[in-house]
């Protein structure tokens, strides 16, 4: 590796002019990367529910409709209203009163359920359902939502999944910058005040600031990412890779000493050793973010892939990038030194390996209640319900439940050909489905006062088209609330009695898929993450009994991490309880990596266990609390800030678990060094057990 490094420190201009001309691609391509807003396009495609939304799209026209509540207006200007939302770009009809019948047709002639479906005279309220030609969260779906919006602000309220996409991104859009501002100036504070200069920082940051960009700049290859990877990948990027120049300034320094007056020399021999640590710590961390490309949920493979990557740039700008930058600014940076403000660490070896009975006891004690928290807390799955009450679409949706008791609206796709009698029967069983508000179909208007005669044939065409009949179906309950994921599993008894192929498709089916298929992606992940930074940790450390206890150690802070909202109420979003323990083992597995890595060094060296423990801590314990309060910083901040609960609450569980490694690491690690130490040193290679030889203080 000492090519490399004083390759990289004779090419260190060049390398610098390279690093900043390559900017100008990736910026472009991070500007021409699609941001996806909708959580659900990320359900497998082979299942029934995004099947049935590509017949719905191929055989009516139709990917995306949204409920609209109009309030006091009169049914002609309604009617006004109507044609005008006809002629927004994409939207393909619009369903209501006048939809069913001509104005000239009393009201009063329709059936009951369709009168109050798509009136409220109390309260002067008219529904109407937009149906438009796009998918869900496509583009043009979410300019048609905010043309429609333009139209009347004050009297038409849109609800569903496009209004909700469509606000999510409008957030997205105003506080994105605020994610990447305010965890650069948080974590610049933190390395502030634990580094020796004031300039320091700001190069750690603009280094990791371009290789943040080239990870961005290179999604533009994917065609596109979820706005969650897209808010939460700086913020990572910067959290996770800060340790790897913190690194690569200690060892540095570390030269300078060793190689008085020749900085180049110190910088080559300060990036060999930085390779050859830091790539082996990354790995972990990489594994970790890789396994969530394990999930069916490809949310997961979208953020994992993004991150993996993140890591990797990192990781290369860390050992060019800003050895470059610090050999041209050494001379600012000399000027810009100060005394470090955090205080010595270096007691706390000594301290925690007096009473490390005290802490194994503590593990224990800790370990069940963290265990039942882990295992016992709540997670959410509906997005909208967590967003702030002064959108539109929440205010929509509000609306809509106050007005017409309505929550989530399916969509049953049955066979065109279904016989007459049976459609009938089948129309009739689903209305008297628990929690149905109305069924909308094309036999719906069917009764005693309205005959078939008077059903308008673009009506009809609107509910069938070629093989398939379409039929809306009104809940009063909410998405992915037990009560709609029971009445789902109902309707989908009923429809498939009359016909094996139909489906039932819509934002609420799609969540109960969801929670299926997270609920088995959770332990998947969690087995492979394991797993993968086992055999890493096992093949780095040479040891069979090390990566036992160093993921058992991690696991246990996460275990306290996740169990804490289970005693505070907390709900959690679904993504978090996924990926929280994927990163936060991945990433702060390193801490208890460098502590290894000393203690097998003071054991080769003939050091006795508690002197080895000791040692090793009082060495690593000073770097281990500056990247944590780094990654910390990072979070945190942004946690506080996003009003979006998703994005907010995976930062402050990223924040608080890298706090929870840190106490873990510093007081639970090294109490498993003096307990296991025999086995350690039987079953690792590069481990000398002295104190069985009865010879201490010797080099072998």
């Amino acid at each position: 590796m000492m090519k490399f490094g004083k390759g990289v420190v004779k090419f260190r201009i060049p390398i610098l002019i390279l690093s900043f001309l390559l900017l100008v691609p990736a910026v472009i391509g991070y500007r021409n990367t699609r941001i996806n807003y909708d959580i659900l396009s990320y359900l497998p495609k082979e299942i029934e529910t995004m099947k049935g939304q590509d017949i719905l799209l191929e055989q009516f026209g139709t990917g995306a409709f949204s409920v609209a509540v109009v309030e006091g207006m009169e049914q002609k200007d309604v009617a006004a209203l109507k044609s005008e939302i006809e002629q927004i770009d994409h939207v393909k009809t619009v369903l209501w009163y006048h939809s069913l019948a001509d104005l000239s047709v009393p009201m009063e002639l329709l059936p009951d359920d369709m009168q109050k479906a798509f009136e409220n005279k109390e309260k002067n309220s008219i529904l109407m359902i937009v149906m438009l030609d796009t998918s869900m969260s496509a583009d043009e779906t979410l300019d048609a939502v905010e043309k429609i919006r333009a139209l009347t602000r004050q009297q038409c309220l849109l609800s569903g999944m496009s209004a909700v996409v469509a606000d999510i991104k409008k957030i997205c859009n105003s506080e994105a910058v605020m994610y990447v501002v305010i965890a650069s100036a948080l974590s610049a504070v933190v390395l502030s005040l634990t580094m020796d200069s004031f300039l320091i920082p700001v190069l750690f940051l603009l280094s990791i600031g371009m290789a943040i960009i080239y990870n961005l700049g290179t999604n533009w290859a994917a065609g596109e990412i979820s706005f969650i990877t897209q808010a939460l990948a700086a913020v990572l990027q910067l959290a996770v890779t800060m340790d790897y120049s913190i690194f690569l300034w200690h060892s540095y320094q570390e030269n300078k000493e060793r190689f008085t007056g020749d900085k180049k020399r110190a910088m080559a021999h300060a990036i060999s050793n930085t390779v050859a640590s830091v790539v082996g710590s990354s790995v972990t961390t990489v594994a970790g973010f890789l396994a969530m490309c394990f999930m069916t949920f490809t949310l997961g493979l979208d953020l994992g892939i993004v991150m993996a990557k993140g890591v990797v740039l990192g990781v290369i700008g860390c050992v060019t990038i800003l050895p470059s930058m610090i050999l041209v600014f050494d001379g600012a940076i000399e000027k810009t030194r100060h005394r470090a403000l955090i205080p010595d660490l270096g007691w706390i070896g000594d301290f925690v390996t007096k009473r490390y009975v005290v802490f194994a006891v503590l593990f224990v004690v800790i370990l069940v209640p963290a265990l039942y928290g882990y295992t016992h807390n709540e997670v959410y799955y509906d997005l909208a319900g967590t967003l702030p009450e002064h959108l539109e679409s929440v205010m929509g949706n509000t609306k809509l439940e106050e007005d017409f008791q309505m929550g989530a609206t399916h969509i049953v796709l049955a066979d065109s050909r279904l016989d007459a009698k049976q459609a009938r029967a089948m129309l009739t069983e689903l209305k008297s489905v628990e929690g149905i508000k109305f069924v909308l179909g094309k036999d719906s208007l069917l009764g005693p006062a309205f005959p078939e005669e008077m059903v308008p044939e673009a009506y009809k065409e609107i509910l069938e088209q070629g093989d398939y009949q379409m039929l809306f179906l009104a809940s009063e309950y909410k998405t992915a609330s037990d009560e709609v994921n029971a009445q789902c599993d109902t309707i989908k008894g009923i429809i498939r009695k009359y016909d094996a192929s139909a489906m039932l498709i819509g934002e609420a089916p799609c969540t109960q898929d969801l929670i299926t298929i997270t609920d088995k992606d959770f332990k998947t992940v969690s087995t492979v993450s394991i797993v993968l930074i086992f055999m890493i940790i096992a093949i780095v450390l040479k040891s069979i009994s090390l990566p036992v206890i160093l993921v058992a150690v991690i696991e246990f802070a996460i275990f306290i991490n996740m169990g804490i909202p289970a005693f505070t109420g907390t709900v959690l979003p679904f993504i978090a309880s996924i990926v929280i323990g994927t990163i936060q083992l991945g990433a702060t597995v390193d801490y208890a990596i460098l502590i290894t890595n000393k203690y097998k060094k003071a054991r080769y060296q003939g050091n006795g266990k508690k002197e080895a423990v000791s040692s090793a801590m009082n060495s690593s314990l000073q770097s281990v609390f500056v990247s944590a309060l780094s990654f910390f910083a990072a979070t945190f901040g942004v946690g506080l800030y996003s009003s979006i609960d998703m994005i907010s609450a995976l930062c402050v569980l990223l924040a608080r678990g890298a706090l929870i490694s840190l106490l873990v690491v510093a007081f639970v690690l090294p109490a498993m060094f003096m307990i296991f130490d025999n086995i350690i040193c039987k079953t690792s290679a590069g481990f000398i057990n002295n104190e069985n030889l009865g010879v201490k203080g010797i080099r072998v």
